[in-house]
């Protein structure tokens, strides 16, 4: 594509915006223009982009840009209330909120699994859940070995998944608790430092957490598969960034070999295979910080059960489990690289 474009940020400032507004540096990007909006009170902040700094407009002025793709990074309520505008405008609309990811025509996509699902018509593109893009990684590339009927996965959420202010308050939280001073936290419901809980989302009647459920709704769209198997269990731990994740496949027959799921994974554009038995290394978030890719590991037999293999994987949530899926998305639309 030989157009050079004019893009937006939705929400800058904030810990996802601000990976985006990283990935669209170099000047290799046809990147003519950037525009960046934010809330009442970032407005007239500015922030560095290549050689210049960028003011931050108010987010109303998001309806008079005339852009050609602008990123959302804020919250469902903003997006609700200014995507659909933008898309009848033509703009291309790519949100990271859940405003849109389970409405019946806009495209939940991840660009190595369904990019195909994006229509010429379609404005509003949704990027999905964190948790949900980490695990369909690690499974999506596995239906070429056989039918998958269920996922089991237990997540292991870092604070990334809940912005900067719950970064921080896990660094604040953990310098208390190390110095034995009592500490009250004000982004999450229970104190960080040394402790883990169940993901900070409403529970429903059956149980689930609302991460939860969003994983099993999410994965049944973007796979196409309304009858997929799902059981989530969503916890957060005190990791500043990268999520983690236990996940057991069960397909409809007898389970892939340990060496034809490893060969599938290694050719899989997106994923890092780190499964080295000798030496005990496997995928950690400590590694998986700032990486592109999804790095899958731990690959083994389910003993228990002859059709299920289990595996163990590390994503940087703000990066494939946030911004860079959502750049990439913007990416292929307009046929420049990453």
């Amino acid at each position: 594509m030989n157009k050079e474009l004019s893009l937006g940020i939705v929400g800058a400032t904030g810990a996802v915006g601000g990976e985006i507004l990283k990935l669209l540096d170099g000047d290799q990007r046809p990147i003519a223009q950037l525009n960046l909006f934010g809330s009442n009170r970032s407005a007239g902040s500015s922030l560095h982009w290549r050689s210049d700094d960028l003011k931050i407009q108010d987010i109303s002025n998001v309806v008079q840009s005339r852009l050609d793709l602008i990123f959302f990074a804020a919250n469902s309520a903003v997006s609700a209330e200014y995507a659909p505008i933008l898309a009848d405008q033509g703009v291309y609309v790519i949100d990271n909120s859940s405003a849109f990811r389970m409405e019946e025509g806009v495209p939940l996509v991840v660009p190595e699994i369904n990019f195909d699902s994006i229509g010429a018509n379609n404005r509003i593109i949704a990027n999905p859940n964190c948790s949900t893009i980490i695990m369909l990684m690690a499974v999506a590339p596995l239906r070429e070995l056989g039918t998958v009927k269920r996922i089991i996965v237990s997540t292991y959420q870092s604070a990334s998944g809940a912005g900067r202010e719950a970064m921080e308050e896990l660094k604040a939280s953990s310098r208390a608790f190390l110095d034995g001073v009592t500490f009250e936290p004000h982004i999450l419901p229970f104190s960080y430092a040394f402790n883990l809980f169940s993901h900070n989302t409403e529970i429903c009647d059956e149980g689930y957490n609302g991460e939860e459920m969003k994983m099993i709704s999410e994965s049944r769209k973007i796979l196409g598969d309304p009858e997929l198997l799902v059981n989530p269990t969503c916890i957060r731990v005190p990791v500043l960034r990268s999520h983690s994740e236990s996940i057991t496949v069960e397909f409809e027959e007898i389970a892939p070999a340990v060496e034809d799921v490893r060969n599938v994974l290694k050719a899989f554009p997106g994923v890092k295979l780190i499964d080295d038995r000798e030496n005990n290394r496997f995928p950690m978030p400590n590694d998986s910080n700032g990486e592109h890719d999804v790095f899958v590991g731990r690959i083994r037999q389910d003993l228990s059960n002859p059709n299920a293999i289990s595996l163990f994987v590390c994503g940087d949530q703000l990066l494939k489990g946030a911004a860079l899926n959502a750049v990439q998305i913007g990416a292929r639309l307009f046929g420049f690289d990453i």
